[in-house]
């Protein structure tokens, strides 16, 4: 990989995997919290709206550590962001225990809280990463992007493993496991030098980085913060829309109201969709795979797909060597995702588990890094501020749209079909607490503890059957119950595959876009500060011009 040889400084190899084991920390935590969704649902009866605002609570709290993470780092300097992280790992592990299976109403907020802090850590040190990354290999961006956050599928991987390894372990035991990586980026970071970004040396102030993301850029974020202050924190609708105004306004006198650029708010908006897509269907994966086969597939399958991302992501740059420009392989990956979720809402062995989740994994592999990618080739200005808060709006939106927005269409779609099978048991089963998701009006899905006492008796009679033929052995009630969960699900992955088809239509759009402006090319800061196209890498020439412009 010439790691070394690609970086600008003579440490780039020891940040890169600093930067790597400090996102890996991330996904173990992310995927033990996505396998152990089931043991909170039996434990505290939670709804699976609730359940879907847990997990994801990490992505509003990664946003905002990135974001101002993203603003500081320039200023205030990477090492001391790096132990503000790492403080912040160490509570959010030791809040776990504070959660009491006798006060359902107190644990979900404490999880809601102990991941939020998880999440501000995570947030914080992709602020760090992205940008020393993004600085320290300028001509392979893509390439090294890639390879950090293949760290990411590996620590879905790893606590993955962990669950599926230590069966009957304390949750709250294995939610702390992912202070091994933390240490691990500690050690690595610990006493290093770090190099300023471009927009930096150039001699940018914020109101310069700040200029291309604009009011444009702004109203993306604010709109989502908005909606965080109203949903998550419970604050009246107005006051999200007025706090999210007033940062607008400080965004617009900070950049002498500059509108932004077109592309860079396409680029967000469409990176919204990415964290809705990508984490939000992460979260619910395993639950729903396990709902569709049997016990367990859930982590084997989520366990596959993870390492499915984590080998390609070593890929991306012999991809783009190969005549994909980054919009074209962000196109073809959005129609693998498509594809891939309606795949999995017909699945019913493992084998077709398997191979459906593995198409929708082959797309998704390349969305984020990429994504970055993109902004820092083309905005340059912009230093740690736009993808700072590119990755800001993907976190912010899992945690808004993806989890909770899943958690609402199984609610709502489970709900409505029991109701439809059997008015009577749905009397007996629905959820106390309604489901609510943005503006859609209310539903009212199963209750969790019921659920779960009636998949207790599936899986009494299970032995090797799949579940559709395990489903038969129950009793009437039983079965209307779990059949209405089981199309729910299906249902759930329909609605969400329309995510990665509107995304490649934008995508599709951008590459005609390009190639009206003689292709994609990646720019630099000249010597008079403003952009220009930088040239094209000695090492780089096998490469078509058409995907190199």
């Amino acid at each position: 990989m010439h790691m070394q040889r690609d970086g600008i400084a003579p440490n780039a190899s020891r940040l890169l995997w600093a930067g790597f084991f400090a996102i890996l920390a991330a996904g173990i935590g992310f995927g033990i919290r996505a396998n152990i969704a089931g043991q909170w649902r039996t434990d505290f009866g939670f709804t699976d709206e609730q359940i879907g605002g847990i997990g994801p609570a990490m992505f509003p709290g990664f946003c905002f550590g990135i974001i101002a993470g993203g603003l500081l780092c320039d200023r205030l300097g990477y090492g001391k962001l790096v132990v503000v992280a790492f403080v912040l790992h160490l509570l959010s592990a030791v809040s776990a225990f504070g959660a009491s299976t006798g006060d359902a109403a107190g644990a979900l907020q404490v999880l809601w809280w102990g991941t939020f802090l998880f999440g501000f850590a995570n947030g914080t040190l992709e602020a760090v990463a992205n940008p020393l990354v993004a600085t320290l290999f300028p001509h392979r961006r893509t390439h090294y992007l890639n390879i950090l956050h293949a760290s990411w599928p590996a620590g879905l991987m790893i606590g993955s493993v962990l669950v599926l390894a230590l069966p009957g372990w304390d949750w709250r035991i294995l939610l702390t496991m992912f202070l091994v990586a933390t240490l691990a980026y500690g050690y690595l970071f610990f006493g290093q030098a770090f190099p300023k970004s471009e927009a930096t040396r150039s001699g940018l102030g914020f109101g310069g980085m700040f200029k291309d993301v604009g009011i444009l850029g702004a109203l993306v974020i604010c709109v989502l913060l908005s909606q965080f202050f109203a949903g998550s924190l419970g604050l009246p609708q107005w006051v999200g829309y007025t706090v999210a105004g007033g940062l607008v306004v400080v965004a617009g006198v900070a950049t002498n109201f500059a509108m932004g650029s077109i592309l860079l708010f396409v680029l967000f908006v469409t990176h919204l969709l990415v964290g809705a897509v990508e984490l939000g269907t992460d979260f619910w994966a395993p639950d729903i795979t396990e709902n569709f086969t049997a016990p367990q597939y859930g982590t084997i399958v989520f366990l596959f797909t993870s390492s499915v991302m984590f080998a390609l992501r070593f890929c991306a740059g012999w991809i783009e060597r190969c005549g994909l420009s980054p919009v074209g392989l962000l196109m073809v990956s959005a129609v693998l995702a498509c594809l891939g979720l309606n795949l999995a809402s017909g699945i019913e062995t493992l084998g077709g588990a398997l191979l459906a989740m593995g198409v929708y994994a082959i797309g998704k592999t390349f969305f984020w890094p990429t994504m970055l990618a993109v902004a820092s080739d083309r905005f340059p200005r912009t230093g740690a501020v736009a993808i700072s808060l590119m990755g800001g709006i993907g976190m912010l939106s899992a945690g808004i749209v993806g989890g909770p927005g899943l958690g609402y269409a199984k609610d709502r779609f489970s709900g409505e079909a029991l109701q439809q099978a059997d008015a009577a048991v749905h009397a007996k089963y629905v959820a106390e607490t309604p489901s609510q998701f943005l503006a859609f009006a209310e539903a009212k899905g199963i209750d969790g503890k019921k659920r779960g006492e009636v998949q207790a008796r599936l899986k009494a009679v299970r032995g090797d059957l799949v579940t559709t033929q395990a489903i038969a052995k129950l009793s009437d009630e039983d079965r209307k119950v779990m059949q209405a969960s089981l199309d729910a699900d299906r249902k759930t992955l329909r609605v969400d595959s329309l995510i990665p088809a509107t995304m490649a239509a934008i995508f599709l759009l951008l590459a005609l876009w390009f190639r009206t402006q003689g292709g994609y090319r990646v720019l630099r800061i000249g010597k008079d500060g403003e952009v220009e196209a930088a040239p094209v890498q000695a090492e780089e020439t096998s490469t078509p011009l058409s995907s190199r412009r």
